[in-house]
């Protein structure tokens, strides 16, 4: 199901785009100032943001910047200004899409669904996790902007756990994604190993994880900050 984030002050506005989205089998999150919607955002997986560009407490086109320092989601700004400098601010920030108020819901529909097929069709290319993010193109990993080198096995592990936040995986389930085709040749430590690597490359304490975490007798979670 696919997640919308919608960020926009005028109340009205918000419940009407919220109500024509929900009704379209959307997951709907909504806010009315620029920090509820950050907070939205670090604490779930959205598909897409509808910014507003003037907000009670800061300006949209910063709030696309920062949000383009770590992340690819899609962004389409809401705006009542009329002029092209505008546009363009909001474009250069990173925004896919620019739509001019007054508006309609079927506008902002077709528009929210033409960018999503273009995501669709190239894939979904990175995977945000609190202050990591997780570039599937160029194999990388990044926390908070910066780039943590790792191996191809860590993050093959990596796309696995980020792709399932919060649900348990199996020592069974992992070793049947990452090697199955190596049989006898993977012993029963090399999971373990891997894990205690990748560890010390994203953990505060690899002693005391509380990133991944190791559900005894069973397997490991990957847990949001």
């Amino acid at each position: 199901m696919t997640s919308i984030l919608i960020i926009e002050d005028d109340k009205h506005l918000n419940r009407g785009i919220s109500f024509s989205f929900e009704n379209e089998g959307f997951t709907v999150f909504s806010a009315e100032s620029l920090e509820a919607g950050q907070d939205i955002f670090n604490k779930h997986n959205i598909d897409i943001v509808v910014l507003d560009l003037n907000l009670p407490d800061g300006d949209g086109v910063d709030f696309c910047k920062n949000i383009r320092k770590k992340s690819n989601t899609p962004i389409i700004m809401l705006t009542a200004r009329d002029m092209e400098t505008d546009e363009l601010s909001g474009l250069l920030a990173g925004a896919d899409d620019y739509i001019t108020k007054p508006f309609s819901i079927s506008v902002l529909r077709a528009r929210i669904e033409t960018v999503l097929r273009r995501i669709d069709a190239t894939g979904k290319n990175t995977i945000l996790s609190g202050k990591f993010l997780l570039d599937i193109n160029s194999c990388k990993l990044f926390r908070d902007g910066n780039d943590i080198p790792i191996s191809t096995t860590e993050f093959r592990l990596l796309k696995m756990f980020m792709s399932n936040i919060g649900k348990v995986l199996t020592k069974e389930q992992i070793h049947a994604e990452l090697w199955a085709n190596q049989g006898s040749y993977i012993d029963d430590n090399t999971l373990s190993v891997n894990i205690s690597r990748l560890r010390s490359k994203i953990e505060d304490n690899p002693k005391k994880p509380v990133i991944i975490k190791t559900i005894h007798g069973i397997g490991y979670v990957w847990v949001k900050e």
